[in-house]
């Protein structure tokens, strides 16, 4: 039955080879399967290296190309708004991430006080006029003065020639000689002391050459009363610029405001920008006006057409607040960051918060400007 069983090859005829159903097929001849097999092998071996010479073409002819670096996160301008005075906070008119143009008002400080000041400040200018109407009365009445201590000169002058005349004839005695004597002199003295006090009251008149016309007193009084109208006028704190409100968190009705202290920020958003810190080895074919371009992480299918506004004039160790001590035995050589500002030359159609991350890519093959 084995035997029975085996294939009958005949002259010329492949073997047939039986399968589980009872049907024939023709068998593969040894040779042929070799021949197969090496074709196979031979593709592959001659594959891989056409493979690694395609990329690596690739890739040398790409190279050189651009500079690119994902240590890149989107600047915004960020204002610090203080009060320029001190005070209680009255009210509140922003909330945080409001978006304010510039001019808006912000919060406000109790101007009770300024409102004080300035009352005060307009007092002072009443008594430094009433003091300059004092000034002009005695300058005008000076002259009075004046003439009434000549007059007593004019008569005590006769009085003691009159004296002398009788001395020489004997008729008057040498006591009422010398009375004469002295009272002609008291009165010159009444003279000059009265002119000294009509150069006095136009001294006190006088204006000076940093305000002419105005007397100092009332200058003065005056500059007096604009500060403390300017002190009221800062009460009301306005928004400098137009942006989105953050850290709003430390307006509070009630809390006490410090003059100088941040209050309140505002980041100015129409104005973005990037930040990419590329590698110092990096920056040997970087310009600027070369053209960039920028994925922003959160925003994947976002890509924003750019070029390079400025390259630092630092590296980002040089200005940290504890920057690298390399003088020592343990230093080891670190590839420096130095920041490259992009400036963007697209619109971004979706909004842009400070701090996202982003990739730029530098085209080097342009020279830039």
């Amino acid at each position: 039955m084995a035997e029975a069983d085996r294939p009958i090859r005949e002259t010329g005829t492949p073997a047939m080879a039986v399968e589980r159903d009872g049907s024939r097929l023709p068998e593969t001849d040894p040779i042929q399967r070799k021949t197969a097999k090496r074709g196979k092998r031979l593709a592959l071996m001659l594959s891989v290296p056409l493979l690694l010479a395609g990329v690596g073409g690739y890739f040398y002819a790409t190279s050189g190309r651009s500079v690119s670096t994902d240590n890149a996160y989107i600047k915004q301008d960020v204002v610090s708004v203080s009060s320029d005075v001190g005070g209680r906070i009255v009210s509140v008119n922003v909330r945080e991430n409001q978006m304010v143009k510039a001019g808006d008002i912000l919060f406000r400080v109790d101007p009770q006080p300024y409102e004080v000041a300035l009352a005060q400040a307009d007092a002072a200018i009443a008594a430094a006029q009433v003091k300059v109407t004092e000034l002009q009365t005695d300058y005008s009445t000076s002259g009075v003065g004046i003439a009434g201590a000549q007059s007593d000169v004019t008569f005590t002058r006769a009085e003691l020639q009159r004296q002398q005349e009788l001395m020489n004839k004997g008729f008057t005695t040498r006591a009422k000689l010398q009375a004469a004597q002295n009272a002609f002199q008291n009165a010159q003295l009444r003279v000059q002391l009265a002119q000294v006090d009509a150069q006095k009251a136009k001294a006190s008149l006088a204006t000076g050459a940093q305000v002419p016309g105005e007397n100092p007193d009332i200058a003065a009084a005056r500059a007096q009363r604009a500060k403390a109208q300017l002190d009221l006028t800062r009460t009301t704190v306005r928004a400098p610029t137009s942006g989105r409100i953050s850290q709003s968190d430390r307006l509070q009705v009630g809390q006490m405001m410090v003059t100088g202290l941040p209050a309140v920020s505002i980041v100015a958003s129409d104005r973005s920008w990037v930040e990419a810190n590329f590698k110092e080895t990096d920056l040997d074919h970087m310009y600027p006006g070369q053209p960039a371009e920028v994925r922003l992480d959160a925003y994947p299918d976002l890509k924003l057409r750019g070029h390079i506004d400025s390259i630092g004039a630092g590296t980002g160790s040089e200005f940290a607040v504890l920057p690298a001590q390399n003088a020592n035995g343990n230093w080891v050589k670190v590839t420096q960051r130095v920041p490259v500002r992009i400036a963007f030359d697209d619109k971004s159609p979706r909004p842009m918060i400070a701090g996202q991350s982003a990739k730029v890519v530098v085209d080097i093959r342009k020279a830039g400007k």
